[in-house]
């Protein structure tokens, strides 16, 4: 039995600070500055207890090292007791090394696509991405099984009218950071379609009408 427990609960669990949950999972991004100082970071993390039971995901690059947790299983999807321990092993292992954690710099992209039916269009995304079906929710949601690229979820589209967009992106940004994104893509030439949702999310367009969600994990629970 997973004991899987809320982003709220998640964020309110002492020693996590460094770790916004966004969308999919907790996530941080370290700056080690160099290549090798990342590695001697992710070999750290690598010698922790308990991995080969529950691991972190662990995105290496030339300035720092991103680091996401989440437990996934047949019927979950989600946060769990589990990453709050590794999240703070994690982030004692980086204070050891000197290492900082920047959760500012952190995001989840996440594809949504309005169907009518969707068990007639997932197959073909399914295939063209070669994604899975997710294993706790197969009817709505297809992941990289390399866990690199973004999810999709399958959106249940009112009936009959068409829209004219039925595609849209999800940016799942730390609540901290959302104001600055929100200023930044009006300023870049977008506006503020709802603010309704608000604080889970907001709705903007750019000029010519296409829709992202700028996302919180915030009043969900």
């Amino acid at each position: 039995m997973i004991d899987g427990i809320t982003a709220k609960q998640f964020h309110e669990s002492e020693g996590v600070e460094d770790w916004p949950v966004v969308g999919e999972g907790a996530c941080t991004f370290f700056r080690t500055g160099s290549f090798a100082a990342g590695a001697r970071l992710v070999q750290a993390i690598s010698g922790l207890a308990g991995l080969d039971e529950h691991h972190p995901d662990i995105d290496l690059r030339h300035d720092g090292v991103t680091v996401r947790l989440i437990t996934y299983t047949h019927d979950w999807f989600g946060m769990s007791q589990r990453d709050v321990g590794l999240a703070r092993q994690i982030s004692a292992v980086a204070r050891e090394l000197g290492v900082r954690a920047d959760p500012s710099a952190v995001q989840t992209i996440l594809f949504t696509i309005d169907a009518r039916v969707s068990a007639e269009v997932m197959p073909f995304w399914r295939a063209v991405l070669g994604y899975e079906y997710r294993a706790d929710n197969p009817s709505e949601d297809l992941i990289d099984p390399r866990g690199r690229g973004p999810s999709i979820w399958f959106q249940k589209m009112d009936e009959p009218g068409l829209q004219d967009n039925r595609i849209h992106v999800d940016v799942w940004v730390p609540h901290d950071q959302v104001q600055a994104r929100i200023a930044a893509a009006i300023a870049a030439g977008g506006h503020l379609v709802t603010d309704k949702y608000a604080p889970a999310w907001w709705t903007l367009a750019d000029a010519e009408g296409n829709v992202a969600d700028v996302a919180t994990t915030m009043g969900r629970d």
